[in-house]
């Protein structure tokens, strides 16, 4: 059966991944290493992108389950799944994990079905039972009997009961309202101790697997002399309702049985029955009183309900049986949870709108209302908040970035549940703006002039970055941007050849000198054309005119 329904299942997962939801189905016990499925193929990408975009499997639990082979895109079990362990009774056992892609950043949510096979045989809590029943009960009296338990699901679960044949007694199964089967055994001929002081039964629980698989236990029954009444409870269902804070050793009810017999037959005790382990550990009960107490924390996250058989006998052995019910009411007392799943920095700061910058998801414990998250970031920033899909968020640029104007964000991502009062929790995510050379040099003067003598030795200097005021012009530029691209490196632009050869530059100081001395007679005059280029290639120009000055340097001729 189980073949079936994984081939039905493996078809729904091709056709569900095609709108980014996988789903995959994978028999329970399969070893460490099983296929589960082909994530790269379902989600039609190329084995090398899974590679080159740093490809990851989250699993939403603490427990890691699967992992992805970046080899083949196979996402496989990391160990074997015991179905029961981990799922218990649920119906359905589903384990949830997100793929986790980058360059573009995305995520995939994902989900495999952990099918239930025949594992487990039905079994009884004790291999014997005593059941001590008067010889004066009346015909038609029920006896409940201990349910077996069987941890498998549908119907490799337990399905039926059978008891062997008896002239006194016969098997009774019924149906609760949670659809869990109860043996009753029912007298249907009066008991005679003087004729049978005994008798002895086989009830066995059967499953529907295949192959079937049963548990049996033995009940004897001793039959006793006299006392012909047995208590009766004030209900037969006994309800309460419970906040799950309420303090360790608070009173959750009192039931009350009376019993019409005298003397020691009238005498009630009373206990639990057929209470599970781990609700023993959980309620204890006052067999003089019958007072019930909690005697551990209750958690409504584990159990919202519990369903207590409860007895009382008299000291001739005859008891009765009646149900309590409780039920735990959630109270706000999870902190809602921020899983920062990756951020995106350092961002250009020409980085486009809309590009996502950081994934993360809320997780809150609690129920209803109270486990209802509603996640924001400060309007402030130049980004937005938008949901995935369930509980995951990511966050997007919303404006352009400028790193000259803020070169660092720290965003405060809140969540707060809703209950009353209201549980918040915070996260910052530290984002740098990373520089683009969007900014190109600028010359403190688009104009510079400098008077020079001339006659002037090779070497003497005509423009610096000196001070304004000085006998000495600067020539200098500043760049808004940041590490290489603010690098500034000074040259000539396009000039005559003979300008060229009259003139240097310093690359690095900006620092004009002669290479040749100056002829007033000559040239009275030279415009030079200075750039500053940053280490991105953006240039910009200004304009040095330099006046020669004439000296005395020729005689009169006849």
């Amino acid at each position: 059966r189980w073949q079936r329904a994984l081939l039905w299942a493996v078809l729904l997962a091709a056709w569900e991944a095609a709108w980014g939801q996988l789903r995959y189905p994978v028999p329970e016990e399969m070893p460490k290493g099983s296929f589960v499925g082909d994530v790269a193929k379902d989600l039609g990408l190329q084995l090398p992108a899974l590679k080159d975009r740093d490809a990851h499997v989250f699993d939403t639990g603490r427990t890691r389950y699967f992992f992805l082979d970046l080899q083949n895109g196979h996402l496989s079990m990391m160990e074997q799944v015991d179905r029961e362990e981990i799922c218990a009774a649920v119906a359905k056992c589903v384990l949830n994990f997100e793929i986790l892609v980058k360059r573009p950043m995305n995520i995939y949510k994902g989900e495999v079905e952990i099918l239930d096979i025949n594992d487990n045989p039905p079994s009884f809590p004790e291999r014997r039972n005593v059941l001590e029943i008067s010889e004066n009960t009346a015909p038609g009296t029920r006896f409940p009997l201990e349910r077996a338990h069987d941890p498998d699901i549908g119907v490799n679960s337990l399905q039926n009961y059978e008891c062997s044949e008896s002239s006194y007694f016969t098997l009774d199964v019924k149906t609760g309202g949670d659809g869990v089967k109860y043996p009753e055994l029912l007298l249907v001929k009066s008991l005679d101790r003087e004729q049978q002081a005994a008798h002895h039964l086989v009830l066995t629980a059967t499953d529907n697997g295949i192959p079937v698989k049963s548990g049996s236990t033995t009940i004897q029954i001793i039959v006793l002399d006299g006392n012909d009444n047995a208590p009766e409870f004030t209900q037969s269902v006994y309800k309460v309702t419970l906040r799950e804070d309420v303090a360790v050793g608070s009173r959750v009810l009192q039931v009350t049985a009376t019993d019409r017999d005298e003397g020691p037959n009238a005498e009630v005790k009373y206990s639990f029955f057929q209470i599970p382990e781990k609700f023993d550990k959980t309620f204890k009960m006052d067999s003089e009183s019958g007072e019930i107490v909690v005697i551990e924390n209750l958690n409504f996250e584990e159990h919202e309900f519990y369903e207590l058989v409860v007895q009382a006998r008299d000291a001739g052995g005859l008891s009765s049986h009646s149900k309590v019910l409780i039920k735990v009411v959630d109270v706000n007392n999870y902190v809602p949870e921020i899983v920062i799943m990756s951020v995106f920095t350092p961002v250009p700061e020409d980085t486009a709108l809309g590009t996502v910058i950081a994934i993360f998801s809320v997780q809150d414990r609690d129920s209803g209302a109270n486990g209802e998250v509603q996640c924001s970031i400060s309007d402030s920033h130049p980004f937005r908040l938008e949901k995935s899909f369930d509980n995951y968020y990511r966050v997007v640029t919303a404006e352009l970035l400028d790193r000259e104007q803020v070169s660092e964000y720290n965003i405060t991502v809140r969540a707060a549940d809703g209950g009353s009062p209201a549980l918040q929790s915070s996260a910052v995510l530290a984002l740098r703006v990373l520089d683009v050379n969007d900014n190109a040099p600028v010359f403190l003067q688009e104009r510079y002039s400098a008077r020079l003598a001339e006659n002037n030795a090779a070497g003497a200097l005509v423009l610096t970055d000196a001070p304004p005021g000085s006998t000495v012009l600067n020539v200098s530029a500043s760049d808004a941007d940041a590490g290489t691209n603010a690098h500034i490196t000074y040259g000539f632009g396009e000039m005559p050849k003979k300008v060229l050869q009259k003139f240097m530059v310093d690359g690095e100081t900006g620092m004009i000198t002669l290479q040749e001395s100056l002829d007033f007679e000559d040239t009275r005059a030279f415009s030079l054309a200075v750039e500053a280029r940053d280490g991105g290639g953006l240039v910009a120009h200004c304009k040095v005119e330099v006046e020669v000055l004439d000296v005395n340097d020729n005689a009169p001729e006849v």
